[in-house]
C-alpha cells in the first residue's frame, strides 16, 4: 500500500511544475504607451513651430500633469507647420503670453475623444481655452468619408488630417489649420493663404516641410479601452484552467491507485 502511495506522489512535482509554467507563460497587461505630447510631436516631423510655443508658455508641463490626474484623458489638435503659415502675417507677434497660452489650450479638449466617439459627441465641445465669457468651445461634425472629423471655430473649419496618437487616456490628432477662437482673433482675422512668393520665403524661415500629410507613427494605431484588461484575465483564465488540469491528474492517478 505504501508503494501505491508513493506513485503518485512522484509526479506530484511533475504536476506542480506544469501549473507554474502555466502563470508563468499567461499573457500580462501590456506596458502602456509613453504620454508624451513632445516626443509625439517630434515623431510626426513637422510640428517645429507648435513645439516652440508649447515650451515657451510651458503647454507641455501642464498637459503631462493634467494627464496624471485625468479619469476623462485629453484630445489634443496638433497645428503642423503649414497651418501657421496660414495665418495672417503678425497674428503671433500681435498677441500676449496670455493670449498665446489661451490660444493653445483652444486646442485641447478636456477629454480623451477616439474617432469613433466624435460621432457620438454633444455640440458644443469645450475647450481648456477660456476669457472673460467663459469657456471657448468648438463643435465637430463627422462623415463616413474622409475626412472622417471636420472642427469648426466659427472663425475657420478644419479637418482632422491624421491621427499621431490615439491610446486612452491621450488622443493627438494633426490638422492643416491653427484652430482660431472668433473670442480672439475674430472674423476680422480669417486665415487666408499667403500669396506664393510669401508661402515659399515663409517655408524657407521655419522649415516647413514640403508635404503636408503628416507622418503616422505605430502609436497612431487605435487601441480599444479595456485591452489591456481584456489580456489580463485570459490570463488568468489560462492559469485556472492550469490548475483545474493539474488537480485532474492527482485525482486520477489516486484512482488508479485504489484500483
Amino acid at each position: 500500500m505504501a508503494c501505491h502511495t508513493v506513485v503518485p506522489l512522484l509526479f506530484l512535482p511533475f504536476l506542480l511544475a506544469m501549473a507554474a509554467t502555466a502563470v508563468d507563460i499567461a499573457p500580462g497587461p501590456s506596458p502602456p504607451p509613453e504620454l508624451n505630447l513632445t516626443s509625439i510631436l517630434e515623431n510626426g516631423g513637422q510640428y517645429t513651430t507648435l513645439l516652440r510655443l508649447l515650451n515657451a508658455t510651458r503647454i507641455t508641463e501642464q498637459i503631462t500633469s493634467q494627464l496624471k490626474n485625468s479619469y476623462d484623458g485629453l484630445t489634443f489638435f496638433a497645428p503642423n507647420d503649414s497651418a501657421f503659415t496660414k495665418l495672417r502675417a503678425g497674428t503671433l507677434n500681435a498677441l500676449i503670453d496670455q493670449e498665446q497660452i489661451q490660444l493653445l489650450l483652444y486646442h485641447v479638449l478636456p477629454r480623451y475623444y477616439s474617432l469613433a466617439t466624435f460621432q457620438t459627441a454633444s455640440n458644443p465641445l469645450h475647450t481648456e481655452a477660456s476669457g472673460p465669457g467663459g469657456m471657448y468651445s468648438v463643435t465637430v461634425s463627422t462623415s463616413t468619408t474622409s475626412p472622417l472629423v471636420n472642427v469648426s471655430t466659427g472663425v475657420v473649419d478644419v479637418p482632422i488630417s491624421s491621427t499621431l496618437f490615439a491610446h486612452f487616456p491621450f488622443a493627438v490628432y494633426s490638422i492643416d489649420s491653427v484652430l482660431q477662437p472668433p473670442q480672439m482673433l475674430g472674423s476680422s482675422h480669417k486665415a487666408s493663404a499667403p500669396a506664393p512668393g510669401q508661402a515659399a520665403a515663409a517655408g524657407r524661415q521655419k522649415g516647413v516641410p514640403k508635404s503636408d500629410v503628416a507622418a503616422e507613427p505605430s502609436e497612431a494605431v487605435e487601441e480599444p479601452e479595456g485591452s489591456s484588461t481584456n489580456a489580463a484575465a485570459a490570463g488568468r483564465g489560462t492559469a485556472v484552467w492550469m490548475t483545474v488540469i493539474v488537480l485532474g491528474g492527482i485525482a486520477f492517478l489516486n484512482l488508479l491507485v485504489s484500483a
